[in-house]
């Protein structure tokens, strides 16, 4: 399987959700039952990377949505600058890379791919962030070594965020 250059809306028509497996069950169980049901209730959007060879082949997605967070859980250099209600974020909330594809720097192409949808999304709808929850701890490094930093932690898991501002500048 050969991953295409470009992401797509998910369209439970063309793109075979069932055969993806990315290692993680509850990012499969995602894409194949609660995706499209998620953008048809406008919760949120999924983007896939087909297969060049078989575009019904999924490579890779990551799926956005909006959310606020508290401005007290934000490091003090950034909360002092924001307001006291709660703060608009773009949230990548599901992330996932075949199996068959990771360790060949697909995740860093998917991350880009996300961030630059999030940038184009905050020039019409302003968000402060954009924050992730790691799914599992050992993922952690793969956000951090992109200039994510921890925000806190729900449901035992590391919620990580990086500034807007940066993510302008990484397409500038």
């Amino acid at each position: 399987m050969t991953p295409g250059e470009h992401f797509v809306e998910l369209d439970k028509n063309v793109h075979d959700r069932s055969s993806f497996d990315c290692g993680a069950d509850e990012l499969n169980l995602f894409l194949r039952q609660y995706a499209a049901r998620h953008r048809a209730a406008g919760i949120s959007m999924t983007m896939v990377l087909p297969a060049v060879d078989d575009e019904t082949r999924i490579c890779a997605y990551y799926t956005l949505s909006h959310t606020g967070i508290k401005r007290q859980s934000l490091p003090e250099p950034a909360a002092k600058q924001l307001p006291y209600y709660p703060v608009p974020v773009i949230l990548i909330a599901q992330f996932a890379v075949h199996v068959d594809l990771q360790g060949q720097g697909l995740g860093k192409v998917a991350l880009v791919g996300a961030l630059h949808h999030a940038h184009e999304i905050n020039e019409h709808l302003p968000s402060f962030a954009v924050i992730v929850d790691v799914l599992q701890e050992e993922v952690r490094g793969f956000y951090e070594q992109y200039g994510f930093e921890l925000l806190d932690m729900q449901n035992q898991r590391s919620r990580l965020f990086i500034p807007m501002k940066t993510v302008a500048q990484l397409f500038r």
